[in-house]
């Protein structure tokens, strides 16, 4: 990765991830592409809770800390927390990581299931896959947009999926750096261009859009190497056209870092896979 330069589009670890391309000798780019807005519905979480005292849940899925957290936040206003803690306690609870896990732990929840690393939708639904969901309630906690492969899946076997939402990804305040990335990427500045989660993908190019500057972003970062943290972050690329060079195996960080540091080691063109 020496004397490369590497876009980061992460928010919340960009400093984390920045430090891991100057530890390899790179240089990095940091353009924040999400920010994370709440989108806590005070009212719609008490009438679903007080709802669930006729027709309680039978699975709850917990994918985000940061979610979870808010969730308890909105109920703890509202006074509901107990019912909350009655209804879980009653119910399966499945977590897609260990972060909504130790959040449910600080608040004496028991975990039933736990999806297995690398913590992806497609381990969630592994360990739900001997539970019969025909007719059940599934109550989802959103990560940050719809999780429409998950949503998909217990839907195809005829559960009834309740959607909690609590945060949103929208775009940062500042898009200044989102703006200079486009313009790096089109002066062939950027050696290569990370991509941590599928959302940044159209918030990039809502931004390119909104400038302008779609046309030429799709030029340019075709010109560029990309690398992708996983499949789902992957199939979002493709919808834009965008080339994925590299993809993460297993999909974390430490694995996609160390992807792109032999990739950008090799000494091999640019922008080809």
């Amino acid at each position: 990765m020496k004397d490369k330069t590497v876009a980061i589009l992460e928010s919340r670890m960009r400093d984390h991830i920045a430090s891991l391309v100057r530890k390899y000798g790179g240089t990095p780019f940091s353009a924040p592409a999400l920010a994370e807005i709440p989108d806590v519905d005070p009212a719609h979480i008490d009438e679903l809770i007080r709802a669930w005292n006729s027709a309680p849940p039978d699975i709850f899925i917990f994918q985000t800390g940061v979610g979870t957290r808010a969730l308890f936040a909105a109920t703890d206003s509202l006074g509901l927390t107990d019912v909350l803690l009655q209804r879980l306690a009653s119910a399966q609870v499945v977590v897609r990581g260990p972060k909504p896990a130790t959040v449910l732990h600080s608040r004496k929840v028991r975990i039933d299931r736990a999806a297995r690393d690398p913590f992806t939708t497609h381990e969630v639904l592994a360990e739900m896959h001997r539970t019969l969901l025909r007719g059940k309630r599934v109550v989802v906690q959103r990560h940050g947009e719809t999780n429409r492969e998950l949503q998909a899946a217990l839907e195809s076997e005829s559960a009834d999926v309740i959607e909690i939402v609590t945060y949103r990804w929208g775009l940062p305040e500042d898009t200044a750096p989102l703006l200079r990335l486009i313009g790096a990427l089109g002066r062939d500045e950027i050696d290569l261009v990370a991509f941590t989660s599928a959302s940044q993908a159209s918030k990039l190019f809502t931004v390119a859009q909104n400038d302008g500057k779609e046309a030429s972003l799709k030029q340019s970062i075709g010109r560029t190497l990309v690398a992708s943290i996983g499949p789902v972050c992957s199939v979002a690329l493709r919808k834009f056209a965008v080339r994925v060079d590299i993809e993460a195996n297993p999909p974390k960080l430490g694995p996609f870092i160390e992807a792109i540091n032999a990739v950008l080691s090799d000494g091999r063109p640019l922008g080809k896979s």
